[in-house]
Order: structure tokens, then C-alpha cells, then sequence
């Protein structure tokens, strides 16, 4: 009986337990990986532990899916998140204006200490990416989709400029890349973690860009597009990463010229996205302008 309670408490550990092991383990393992061979007592020990708190979140998967279902049945939280629209994509943007910040003076920071344009460069970007994000939340916390579409279709027209614009700091960045070789240098467990990020951060952009078509809110294909943009700057940053991180044996040449026919690829996108948004948007506007002209003319006709 003790045999069999000691064996379901260690393959059942509480929650709380679980929770204080997880993160000491991913430390451990990281500082192993970076300072330890791999053959060394400590990281053996680094791994064994790593391979039991996996084992043992395995084994709760069952009730964690549980819980999630019975917390969104009960939640009106959830519920809200999961149906309100609106109240979902204001909530996105704030996040991305608060992330673009904290990321944009991290930049200007190291470019203050290190004197380098580089990441006054990447300051600017993410800057420019907050602002815009504030610009189409600010909007969203007083008006309903498509309640206001001239405006709508006006923001989403100088966002598409904004994006135009931003295609000189991408043309900078890719410029440093190229031409100074300036690139990202990383352990490749951080490498890995940026490639799973960066990948996911870019099809959630693209199913977003698909599925909020559907409302046929101008701001919210705006704000989609922001994220697509952004998505697409950190393939880019990730591509020097992984090549400076495991490219070595193909040598500078290949990667300043995978670097520069993707720089340029990712620069056409953007203009051909900031294009297409101020065509489409001066279009309708042109067409809702000429609606109300014929409009008026018939009231006017009638009296």
C-alpha cells in the first residue's frame, strides 16, 4: 500500500509542486547546456530532471484538459474573450503597444550604450508599430465594427502609408545585415526557442489576416496587417540568427546573400501590402464620396 501511494504521489505530484520544479528544471537544464559537457554529473542530473517533470506534466494532461473545458463553460471571462470581437482585438492591440514599447526602449537603450545606428533602427521600427497599434485602439474603444466606415477606411488607408514608410527602417536593417554583416548570434536552445515563436507569431498572422475578413471592419484588417508586418521582420531577424547559429560551414557570401534575397522579398511584401491598402481604401472612399454626392442631389431634386 505505501509502495503504491509513493509511486501515484511521484507520478502525480500536486499542481503547486509541479509548478515550483518546471522552472528550476528549464534553468538547470539551460545552465548545463551552456556551461556543463554533456557527459558531466550535472547534466545528467539536469536531464533526468528536465525528462521527470515532462513525464509528470504528461500525466496531468488528461485534467488539465478538464479544467480548461469546465473553467470555459463556467468563465464569463472566456465566454466574452471567445465572442466578443471587438472586445478581443482592442485587447490585442493594447497588448502589442505595451510589447512594441517595452521592445522599442530596450533597443534605444542598447543604442545609446553601444552608439550604434543599428538599433536606433530597430528602435524606430518598433516604435512606429506601437503608435500605429495605439492609432486603430484608440478607435476601437469608441466605436463597434463598422459603425463608423468612412473612418474606418481612412485609418486603414494611413496605415497602409505608415507601412509604406516603414519600409526604410526594413531597408536600414536589411541594409546593416547585409553590408556590415551585422548579425544575431545565440545559443541554439534561445534559437530554437525564437524559430517555434516567430513561426507561430507568423501563421496566426496569416490565418488572422483570413478570418477577420469576415467582419468587413477596415481597423481590424489594419491591425491584422500590422501583425503580419511585424511577423514577417522576425523571420527575418531569425533567419541571421539561425545562419550565423548553424550556417557557419556555408560561409559570409551564402548568408549575406540569403539575407539580402529575403530582405528584399520581405520589402517588396510590404510595399505591395501598403499599396494595396491605400488603393482599396481610396477606391471605396471614392465611391462612398460620390454615393452621398447622389444622394444629396436627389433630396435636393425632391424638395
Amino acid at each position: 500500500m505505501r509502495r503504491k501511494k509513493f509511486g501515484k504521489a511521484l507520478l502525480f505530484p500536486p499542481i503547486a509542486v509541479l509548478a515550483c520544479l518546471s522552472p528550476l528544471s528549464l534553468a538547470a537544464l539551460i545552465f548545463a547546456a551552456l556551461y556543463f559537457p554533456s557527459d558531466s554529473v550535472f547534466s545528467i542530473c539536469a536531464y533526468a530532471a528536465s525528462a521527470y517533470v515532462l513525464t509528470a506534466w504528461c500525466f496531468r494532461i488528461p485534467r488539465i484538459i478538464a479544467f480548461f473545458k469546465a473553467f470555459k463553460e463556467k468563465s464569463a471571462a472566456w465566454r466574452r474573450w471567445r465572442e466578443d470581437t471587438r472586445f478581443r482585438v482592442r485587447t490585442m492591440l493594447f497588448f502589442g503597444v505595451a510589447l512594441n514599447t517595452a521592445f522599442a526602449i530596450f533597443q534605444l537603450g542598447l543604442g545609446f550604450t553601444h552608439g550604434s545606428f543599428w538599433f536606433f533602427s530597430l528602435a524606430g521600427y518598433y516604435i512606429t508599430l506601437a503608435v500605429l497599434r495605439l492609432f486603430l485602439a484608440y478607435h476601437t474603444v469608441k466605436n463597434e465594427a463598422g459603425e463608423r466606415m468612412r473612418a474606418e477606411l481612412q485609418k486603414y488607408r494611413a496605415t497602409g502609408w505608415v507601412l509604406l514608410c516603414m519600409n526604410l527602417f526594413l531597408s536600414v536593417i536589411v541594409f546593416f545585415m547585409v553590408y556590415f554583416n551585422r548579425t544575431f548570434y545565440h545559443h541554439e536552445i534561445t534559437t530554437i526557442a525564437m524559430a517555434a515563436y516567430t513561426f507561430t507569431a507568423f501563421t496566426l498572422a496569416i490565418i488572422d489576416m483570413v478570418r477577420f475578413r469576415q467582419y468587413k471592419s477596415p481597423v481590424y484588417s489594419a491591425s491584422r496587417a500590422i501583425n503580419l508586418a511585424a511577423a514577417c521582420v522576425s523571420m527575418l531577424t531569425l533567419e541571421s540568427t539561425m545562419l550565423t547559429t548553424f550556417g557557419e560551414a556555408e560561409g559570409e557570401l551564402f548568408r549575406r546573400l540569403m539575407l539580402a534575397l529575403t530582405g528584399g522579398a520581405i520589402s517588396i511584401c510590404f510595399i505591395a501590402l501598403s499599396v494595396y491598402m491605400i488603393v482599396q481604401a481610396t477606391g471605396q472612399l471614392r465611391k462612398s464620396k460620390e454615393t452621398d454626392i447622389e444622394g444629396k442631389v436627389h433630396h435636393d431634386g425632391a424638395k
